[in-house]
């Protein structure tokens, strides 16, 4: 929602010194406008000297000023740095004779957006009655954010709705920038209007959904192109999802294919990066009669031919019997497939704890991580010492992380020994995971009540606790304080 952390504070008092408004302000941030807001109803409290009177709003002349200052008011136009003081007074009076002097100065709508959200319904509905006729001549992609935001606040739906009437009646120049607006719901605001009333073809929407970096934008707009596009742009429509980075858009990009009379394509996407994109390539080949099982078995018979995604494919569709493939893979010279043949050997339920710990020396860190999510639900079979060895300084970063994550996850008295003897390690993430786990570890049944090498170790953490947390684990694990 934005709040004022004194930036609001000292922009009212700029502008009460007759700093004008683009001066003190970031126009273009809604969080400025709501930082002042808060931040002029909190000064009007210590320094009453610079807030407008509501004589002087309604008279539209300035007469207040800081005492004794070189600036001298009195007879002048009300300014609009003075009239936006008097939209955040805390005088609901004041605030409504200055929404209604507000009206016709582009620069003070923003303030009118945050007045139509008003606790008091007089300025509210004075704000609202100014925006209404504001809005249409502004320039709606400086305001849009603000609208949004101000929208989370109660009562705040109005100018939301004002916007979105706005948008869907007006020109499509007027929506295009906010197409490509930096602000997060600004673009997602703008890109639900553009579908719903179809201002985008299905080809400019599937190339939104490929370039975009938003998920959200992303699945609106390629839903809204395969929904949208005829046989005529389907080429259009097709090339720049399967092509997206995204593995939701290739995704759909893959299940268009059938639909499009290009279903034979999908056989390229069985052996894609993504678990999501393969699932959704093997139900349109098994639709059009074709068994993907076979193509995966072959793929991983292929030695350095291999697509990197066909073992983690294999052993989605496979049955035990194949780990017998995926095994030898788990030494490919390429990393992506090693990867792929540890997943593969998961989702088959054919982990071999011993077989496969040694993986937790690879060079690659990608294979390293899968090892461990692999080797996660069997650690506290794995030899600790092995592991505890893994943690010197001079292995690898991925390695010592490896060895960490298998070390925490038996608990007991290992995840303790491990974790307080990397609290003083020269790597920041191993030493904030290291404090995270000696803070969340309990006694367990691997030890005696009252064991003295427990003790030993809490007593080389205790800066991590509160003496009443410390206390109460110390009698958990039986150790008098």
């Amino acid at each position: 929602m934005g709040g004022d952390d004194g930036t609001g504070v000292a922009a009212a008092v700029r502008l009460g010194e007759g700093v004008p408004l683009g001066e003190v302000l970031d126009v273009r941030d809604p969080d400025s406008w709501l930082s002042l807001d808060l931040g002029v109803r909190e000064l009007a409290w210590s320094q009453r000297q610079l807030m407008p009177t509501r004589a002087e709003v309604i008279n539209g002349q300035a007469s207040g000023g800081l005492e004794g200052s070189a600036v001298r008011r009195q007879g002048r136009e009300l300014d609009d740095a003075r009239l936006a003081l008097a939209l955040c007074h805390a005088d609901g009076r004041v605030r409504k004779a200055a929404v209604g002097k507000a009206a016709g100065r582009p620069a003070l709508l923003p303030l009118v957006v945050v007045r139509c959200a008003d606790w008091a319904a007089p300025v509210r509905e004075r704000a609202r009655t100014v925006l209404r006729v504001g809005l249409d001549g502004a320039d709606v992609a400086g305001l849009a954010a603000l609208v949004l935001k101000s929208g989370r606040r109660d009562r705040g739906e109005f100018a939301v709705g004002l916007l979105r009437e706005l948008l869907r009646q007006a020109p499509h120049g007027r929506l295009i920038p906010l197409l490509a607006d930096r602000d997060l719901d600004v673009r997602r605001f703008a890109h639900r209007i553009a579908v719903a009333e179809r201002r985008l073809t299905p080809a400019e929407l599937a190339r939104t959904a490929a370039r975009d970096k938003d998920m959200v934008v992303q699945n609106l707009c390629a839903d809204a192109a395969l929904a949208g596009a005829s046989e005529t742009d389907y080429d259009e429509v097709l090339v720049p999802l399967l092509g997206s980075r995204n593995p939701w858009v290739r995704s759909a990009g893959v299940t268009g294919l059938r639909r499009a009379g290009q279903a034979g394509r999908a056989q390229e996407f069985l052996a894609d990066r993504s678990s999501l994109v393969r699932a959704c390539a093997r139900y349109v080949v098994r639709q059009e009669g074709v068994d993907p099982l076979p193509l995966y078995r072959d793929w991983c018979t292929r030695g350095g031919e291999m697509p990197p995604g066909a073992p983690a494919g294999l052993g989605e569709c496979g049955v035990r019997a194949d780990a017998e493939l995926l095994w030898p893979l788990v030494r490919h010279p390429v990393g992506a497939v090693r990867v792929g043949a540890v997943v593969g050997l998961r989702a088959l339920d054919a982990v071999e704890a011993e077989r496969l710990r040694t993986l937790v020396d690879d060079p690659a860190p990608a294979v390293a991580r899968e090892v461990v999510t692999a080797l996660a639900p069997s650690a506290g079979s794995l030899d600790a010492d092995w592991l505890l060895a893994r943690l010197a300084p001079d292995r690898p970063r991925h390695t010592r992380l490896a060895a960490f994550r298998l070390l925490d996850v038996q608990g007991g008295l290992i995840q303790l020994r491990c974790a307080v003897a990397l609290l003083n390690d020269s790597d920041d993430k191993l030493r904030r995971w290291s404090e995270q786990s000696v803070q969340r570890w309990r006694p367990s049944t691997d030890r005696p009540f009252g064991d003295a090498q427990v003790a030993e170790l809490l007593g080389q953490c205790e800066h991590l606790f509160s003496t009443y947390v410390l206390d109460r684990l110390k009698r958990e694990a039986g150790i008098r304080s």
